[in-house]
């Protein structure tokens, strides 16, 4: 069990990378809810096509806007508030929950980033 594992628990969502997102779910075409837990300003400065914005210091009060019925994607600008978004979605009950990371790691693979 890794420090953090024994620290904080069992990981609440599975780390999913961007090549691996783009092969299931886009590629793929799997039916999932992609959220993007940054700011309002951060997800207008450039977002994944497809994303949702729900703000990680609003998600408690505007869960209702992530469906239960599929996966649920989640993805920040470091991954630090998309793990943290895993653990609140987890704690609420949703089980399919993917930690795409940072959305730096998107743009690094080539993925489009789409802007207000």
């Amino acid at each position: 069990m890794g420090f953090l594992a024994r620290m904080f628990g069992p990981a609440a969502a599975t780390r999913i990378s961007a090549t691996d997102y783009k092969a299931r779910f886009i590629d793929g075409k799997e039916a999932h809810t992609l959220v993007d837990v940054r700011s309002p300003a951060e997800f207008a400065s450039g977002y994944i096509p497809g994303a949702i914005n729900v703000d990680v210091q609003e998600l408690a009060q505007k869960m209702a806007r992530i469906p239960r019925t599929k996966p649920v994607v989640l993805y920040c600008r470091s991954g630090s508030r998309s793990g943290h978004a895993a653990h609140m979605l987890k704690d609420a009950g949703y089980s399919d929950i993917y930690d795409l990371g940072a959305v730096g790691g998107w743009a690094a693979t080539g993925g489009a980033l789409k802007k207000k």
